[in-house]
């Protein structure tokens, strides 16, 4: 049945009566966010004057607990999350300007993740290779900086895990950012391409795509993503496979999403610095060791983490490099160095070791 013009006028009256409402609503959300903003402004000073780091990761992360437990309405966690890092991140700014490194240029997996963690008021500084994060944090250019580590299906990143033994940064955090590869190209045509770019860890990852759809095109590798969406804006019969964002600054089509073949793709990221992360009643510690090389030396280092009921949740080896058949290992274990049997544990393993460094502890991040 058709509307009468009177029904139609009291429908629109009540539309707009709603958007009033609306409109109120955003002016006191806008008026309590500055107000927010000058109590962060005014804690800044005060940590300034008493010679405080701006940024505590921990009360970040009790921030946001304590708001997705409190939330009961139709909010979801994830904007949650997204918007109060925003508002966190703009209280840091206002406190303090800082930079985060990354591994770049701009639209990598490792720019979205720093940017999901941080927010997008931060200072950005891209950089060529993990190593020169390192320098770039350690020299104190950069604050922080965003790493990869590990990949659910590639595995660890040993070039990370290699930097820590020349370095002392700590992790002052982890993040895991969920991978999903688009197919990028000017081309709105499948049929037309005849060239693949991308990074080379992304080519295993959506192989079985690549040999249903695209079978004959070349693959060239590339040292990001976002390159290999550089190259394929200057090239018409190619794509990359990169992420959206990276179709949108240069300029590309997506042409297929999500062709990996595997949608639990997932990497895990560390934020290092030089700040030591108070304990949140939730944490990961990571510890790095050399064994004496003598029989039976590494069940006896992790014997203490067994013997306390610690759970350890990783552990990889890695060649030290200085001596042939002469290996490191990294552990990761549940807790915080303040926690008594966490701290007890390491005094133990660290009286067999011939070398020991705690990398660091910090709030335990959730694996999507």
């Amino acid at each position: 049945m058709k509307k009468t013009n009177k029904e139609s006028s009291g429908s629109d009256t009540a539309i707009d009566d709603l958007r009033n409402g609306i409109d109120n609503i955003d002016e006191k959300i806008l008026g309590l966010i500055n107000e927010r903003l000058l109590l962060a402004k005014e804690i800044g000073r005060m940590k300034a004057k008493k010679g405080k780091k701006v940024l505590d990761i921990a009360r970040q992360k009790a921030i946001i607990n304590k708001l997705t437990s409190l939330n009961k309405g139709l909010l979801g966690k994830q904007a949650l999350c997204h918007i109060f890092s925003e508002i966190i991140a703009a209280s840091r700014e206002i406190q303090n300007h800082h930079s985060v490194a990354y591994l770049g240029p701009e639209a990598t997996f490792s720019h979205i993740a720093s940017m999901s963690y941080f927010g997008r008021s931060v200072n950005y500084m891209p950089q060529s290779t993990i190593g020169d994060i390192f320098r770039e944090v350690g020299k104190g250019a950069c604050l922080y900086g965003v790493v990869p580590v590990e990949n659910s299906i590639e595995g660890s990143v040993n070039y990370t895990l290699d930097l820590f033994f020349e370095s002392d940064l700590k992790i002052c955090a982890e993040l895991y950012h969920p991978i999903s590869h688009d197919l990028l190209s000017k081309s709105d045509s499948i049929s037309k391409i005849k060239v693949i770019y991308s990074h080379p860890q992304v080519f295993p990852q959506c192989r079985s795509w690549i040999q249903e759809n695209l079978p004959k095109a070349a693959l060239v590798e590339c040292n990001s993503t976002s390159n290999a969406a550089r190259r394929a804006s200057e090239e018409p019969e190619s794509a990359a496979i990169a992420s959206s964002m990276a179709a949108h600054i240069y300029n590309l089509q997506v042409i297929a999403s999500k062709i990996e073949d595997t949608s639990k793709n997932t990497t895990r990221f560390l934020v290092i610095g030089k700040d030591e992360t108070k304990r949140t009643g939730v944490d990961k510690t990571s510890i790095m060791f050399v064994t004496p090389n003598v029989p039976g030396a590494l069940y006896k280092i992790l014997q203490p983490i067994a013997e306390s009921g610690i759970n350890m949740v990783k552990l990889e080896s890695r060649p030290t490099k200085h001596e042939n058949w002469s290996y490191f290992f990294f552990v990761d274990i549940e807790g915080h160095i303040e926690d008594t049997v966490v701290a007890l544990t390491i005094k133990k393993m660290n009286k067999i070791c011939l070398y020991l460094k705690c990398l660091g502890s910090y709030p335990m991040a959730k694996d999507i």
